[in-house]
């Protein structure tokens, strides 16, 4: 259950946007994510039009799945190719703009609305910029952040979240010492002990 050599370990912005432009995205789920379909009863809970936040967001299909359910889809991600391949893959019409609050951070919107993606780094974020979240869709980002921020990630998540909203958080297990991430290993008592 140890962190062993990850610890230390800090994967660079330029490191990130290197693997989209490489196209070293073995991330990316084509399909979208089993464990979305199997639990969207949880982050939905009854309700419809929500407002769900997709941290480190890449360019997941899910956002698009969610949208056209009639929910309002928020995502961050530091690479700007990977949130123009979103809405060109999907052949959704775009508009640009720059937000004044972020020292060079762009918001990408689909012209119908309910799509907007931050290009920014996600800690340059906060309820007064993007607002609170009904919903989070956590598949990649918890296990991509850098073990020394995950405290960090986590109160700005806490943060970003209303009263009744579902958090699904997905990790992965194995042996830390065999593979020195990302994505790294959260062992469950961290995870408790970050979100409570």
């Amino acid at each position: 259950s140890d962190a062993g050599s990850q610890k230390e370990r800090v994967v660079t912005e330029e490191e990130w946007l290197q693997k989209w432009e490489m196209g070293n995205i073995g991330f990316h789920k084509e399909q979208g994510h089993p464990l979305l379909q199997k639990y969207l009863d949880v982050l939905l809970n009854g309700r419809s039009g929500l407002r769900i936040f997709f941290p480190l967001c890449g360019k997941a299909v899910e956002m698009k799945w969610l949208a056209d359910m009639g929910h309002n889809v928020v995502g961050v991600e530091v690479s700007e190719q990977a949130l123009k391949d979103f809405f060109s893959e999907h052949g959704l019409p775009y508009c640009e703009e720059p937000v004044p609050e972020i020292s060079g951070g762009k918001l990408f919107q689909s012209t119908s609305g309910n799509i907007s993606l931050y290009c920014c780094s996600i800690y340059d974020l906060s309820s007064s910029i993007v607002g609170k979240f009904d919903g989070v869709w956590d598949r990649g980002a918890l296990v991509a952040v850098n073990p020394c921020d995950r405290q960090r990630y986590a109160s700005l998540m806490i943060n970003l979240l209303e009263k009744n909203s579902s958090y699904l958080l997905v990790t992965v297990s194995y042996d830390p010492n065999k593979h020195k991430g990302p994505p790294f290993y959260v062992p469950e008592s961290e995870i408790k002990s970050l979100f409570g």
